[in-house]
């Protein structure tokens, strides 16, 4: 059965193996989170479900959303998210899905909205090269440089690497190793770093 989860990124840590080693990992608060709607290939045309994450009071959602959790009977979330499984049969509207369906030694990939950077030059931003600051460079020992020929084409070719907004975009890690899994709390911790902020929305499924 294919496995994923909604959570919250709490922080880094570490933890001790079996051995004596020192491992670094990112904590997770896995759920719970509640099937809220489920898709059908005869209803829909593909196998889906929808999994909510994080109360939230009935008044911070809009009319068509309260319809909607009223008509799954379940309480408003505040992240809903879909996930195409080949076969739902094991979930139904309403079931609680918990950090237990992880155990230590899964490979899962994690998906999550890394850090806003602002607006950054095309060192910080594409890892660009720079001039001397020697021997009349000017100011410009940090900036993008030639942007192409002059006559043809005479434009800038679309995806040419410049200045902009960095960071902020969906990020996904893979092949990351589940460490240890706190079912009581639901807390896991994954080995390494996943992307975004502390207290930042997360997704964790596992590897087919």
């Amino acid at each position: 059965m294919q496995k994923a989860l909604i959570g919250k990124k709490i922080g880094m840590t570490q933890i001790f193996d079996e051995k004596g080693n020192v491992v670094p990992v990112t904590v997770v608060e896995a759920g719970p989170c509640v099937v809220s709607m489920k898709k059908t290939v005869e209803s829909d045309g593909y196998c889906a479900i929808q999994l909510g994450f994080g109360d939230v009071k009935a008044n911070k959602v809009t009319k068509p959303m309260q319809g909607h959790f009223k008509k799954a009977d379940v309480a408003p979330k505040k992240v809903l998210k879909e996930f195409r499984f080949d076969d739902i049969d094991a979930y139904n509207v309403g079931d609680i899905v918990k950090a237990d369906v992880f155990e230590a030694g899964m490979k899962v990939d994690v998906t999550g909205t890394s850090k806003g950077k602002g607006y950054a030059g095309v060192i910080k931003r594409w890892n660009f090269g720079r001039l001397k600051e020697t021997h009349g460079s000017g100011p410009v020992a940090r900036h993008g440089g030639s942007m192409g020929a002059c006559s043809s084409p005479s434009r800038v070719w679309k995806g040419k690497k410049m200045a902009g907004h960095l960071g902020a975009e969906k990020v996904t890690v893979k092949n990351l190793t589940v460490v240890k899994v706190d079912a009581e709390n639901n807390l896991i911790a994954i080995k390494g770093a996943i992307p975004g902020a502390n207290g930042g929305y997360v997704v964790v499924r596992d590897i087919k």
